[in-house]
């Protein structure tokens, strides 16, 4: 590994975009290795498992980041700014394509599953199968809660950051993230013999 790619490892994803705001073409390509794979993943199931629309959103979005770095505020975390940008993306094509425009009457409630914690669903995330049908199940529910799940689940964000890239309160995202749980666990309680008795 060469010093300039030991120091590009070791710069913040904020240091890196000041770079790529200068024209630093390294900057933007470490970046892209770092985020590339999980905006791909979140773009593949946030568009109902279209991996050409998913490539096709992962270019649009790092061209942004290219043609327009200075929309990327230097107050601002890159991972959460990012996502947000994503978000966005996704958020524009179901409007254009006008799929599930349901509104969602959400309360704020002070219980739901943290990452880590001993529930079903994270146990067997590494199960292909179950992996297979809970995605299926994802892809039924609203954008609001697909993107909410896979922000806390696949992305590990904390709740204020999921917040901050949603655009609503700590209580919607613990909201979206109870009934998304508790909705999936009913859905894939096959995967869970103690909810299967």
């Amino acid at each position: 590994m060469s010093i300039l790619s030991r120091k590009l490892k070791a710069c913040s994803d904020e240091d890196l975009m000041e770079s790529v705001k200068v024209g630093k073409e390294t900057a933007f390509d470490e970046l892209y290795n770092r985020y590339s794979k999980r905006l791909l993943v979140y773009f593949y199931r946030m568009l109902g498992g279209n991996e050409e629309k998913a490539q096709d959103f992962l270019q649009d979005i790092f061209l942004k980041i290219i043609e327009k770095p200075h929309l990327f505020g230097s107050k601002n975390r890159f991972s959460s700014w990012v996502f947000t940008v994503a978000n966005n993306m996704c958020k524009n094509e179901y409007r254009r394509l006008k799929v599930r425009n349901q509104v969602v009457n959400e309360k704020d409630l002070d219980f739901f599953p943290h990452p880590g914690e001993n529930n079903f669903l994270e146990k067997n995330l590494a199960g292909s199968e179950f992996k297979e049908v809970l995605l299926k199940e994802l892809t039924k529910l609203d954008q609001f809660k697909q993107s909410t799940f896979l922000l806390r689940f696949q992305e590990n964000l904390s709740i204020k950051e999921i917040g901050e890239i949603l655009e609503c309160s700590e209580g919607t995202v613990k909201s979206r993230l109870f009934y998304t749980t508790k909705h999936l666990a009913r859905k894939l309680k096959a995967f869970n013999p103690e909810i299967s008795r």
